[in-house]
């Protein structure tokens, strides 16, 4: 899928020399920061010190042993919180370019044909498993699962699988392309993904469970929550915004003076595509301050170094519109107050404070609503979310969740999902191991 040259990869692929340089500095520390600040885990040095030795394969292998979807984490995880973040250089010098050595690992197995070894043969039976969503969570788990010889089927209600990879990430961290290969990776392992087949519509709870051994939702969360001000309706989403820069950037409108309403990593995201596709001005607006924003301290630094504006204590009331069209948005100036149920201050409206910010087009990035799947399934609930046990099971036996589903407890990313499939995996391989052995006796 072609992507607009505006957004293409922010980084380019390590050639063999870079890469050599780069694997060359590694100290290759015993009991390593960057392994233990990465949510799956990979050995590090261990393949790091593989790329320096020339053997891509056993490098590729060393990722795979603990993450399946290396590919899309070499590129989306914030690596400077995370590994590179704890990499002993990073005191004193630059520290190592973890995530795009992972990538050139990856990119290079992708290449050669390189496929995560067999986990096991399912000593206890071939179970059928059927995994719903095909995001990074639920990716991860069928793989997994697959790779331990049992039978999984993915269920996907959107055209192509991938889930956020494919239609939410901006295509600067993550192009399509990516995404789609990673999941046919997945697929090459023995998962059959069904796409185009939406849970609850098109399939039920009943039907799966009359067919497979266990089933495990991967749903994610759902559509951007509307923010009940007046004129709403001539707001773009956030999440729409992202998908057509990735799939039909050709049909995107993007305005000369852009808002985006939000200033998490998603609204970032979208302030990038306005600016990169044209836009004269992009503003960013935010009810706290800097200090309380929910992205990362280097997606705000990125944002300033694209010319993106912020103004910040300023409390979106309404859409100006002229003639039909948007003209600006309405907003108030608060102060912040005390904290919330978020953990943060909360904003509080100055009175007689009104004022409006010019406008022709206005984007919401403000989050998304929790899983409406929950209610619908009878499924015990926390904070919105899907309540889950330590080994992911629901409050429905043989019914696990992973992923962004269940995120009641901190916050999402990637690299997370990614560990709760391979995590459900394992215990779910445990349980029906149990059930095998309690049917023999």
């Amino acid at each position: 899928m072609e992507t607009h040259l505006a957004l293409a990869e922010q980084l380019p692929p390590l050639t063999v020399h870079e890469a050599a340089v780069e694997a060359d500095r590694c100290l290759y520390c015993y009991d390593a920061p960057c392994t233990h600040a990465c949510p799956t885990h990979i050995d590090i040095p261990k393949f790091i010190k593989k790329i320096a030795t020339r053997n891509l394969r056993g490098s590729a292998q060393t990722i795979y042993a603990a993450n399946l979807l290396g590919a899309t984490c070499a590129r989306v995880c914030p690596v400077q919180e995370l590994c590179e973040g704890a990499c002993v250089l990073g005191a004193e010098h630059k520290p190592i370019a973890i995530g795009r050595l992972q990538r050139y690992a990856m990119d290079s197995a992708k290449a050669g044909g390189v496929r995560p070894r067999v986990r096991g043969t399912a000593a206890d039976g071939v179970r059928k498993i059927a995994v719903v969503g095909a995001g990074p969570a639920g990716l991860s788990c069928a793989g997994e699962l697959a790779l331990r010889g049992h039978e999984v089927t993915v269920f996907e209600k959107r055209e192509l699988p991938g889930g956020l990879s494919t239609y939410g990430i901006i295509a600067l961290r993550e192009p399509v392309d990516v995404a789609i290969e990673e999941a046919r990776m997945i697929e090459s392992l023995g998962v059959r993904i069904k796409t185009d087949v939406e849970f609850g519509k098109d399939v039920t709870l009943e039907d799966i469970r009359a067919e497979f051994d266990a089933i495990v939702l991967s749903v994610g969360l759902g559509a951007t929550p509307a923010l009940g001000i007046e004129g709403e309706e001539a707001i773009v989403d956030g999440l729409a915004y992202i998908e057509m820069s990735k799939t039909d950037t050709g049909s995107l409108r993007v305005g000369r003076n852009v808002v985006v309403i939000g200033a998490g990593n998603t609204a970032i995201d979208c302030a990038t595509i306005a600016k990169r596709l044209g836009a004269e001005r992009v503003t960013m607006v935010y009810r706290r301050t800097a200090r309380e924003m929910t992205c990362y301290e280097h997606e705000y630094q990125f944002a300033l170094s694209e010319g993106i504006e912020f103004r910040f204590l300023a409390q979106p009331v309404g859409v100006v519109m002229k003639d039909g069209a948007v003209a600006g948005l309405k907003c108030l100036r608060v102060e912040l107050g005390e904290p919330d149920a978020t953990g943060r201050p909360a904003p509080v409206v100055v009175a007689g404070s009104e004022f409006v910010i010019e406008a022709d087009q206005i984007v919401k990035a403000v989050g998304q609503v929790k899983p409406a799947l929950a209610a619908a399934l009878g499924l015990k609930t926390e904070k919105g979310f899907i309540a889950v046990s330590a080994d992911f099971e629901t409050s429905v036996a043989g019914v696990y969740a992973i992923g962004d589903c269940i995120r009641a407890r901190g916050a999402a990313s990637t690299v997370m999902a990614v560990q709760d499939g391979r995590l459900a995996a394992a215990a779910i391989e445990v349980k029906l191991s149990a059930v095998v052995a309690a049917e023999v006796r």
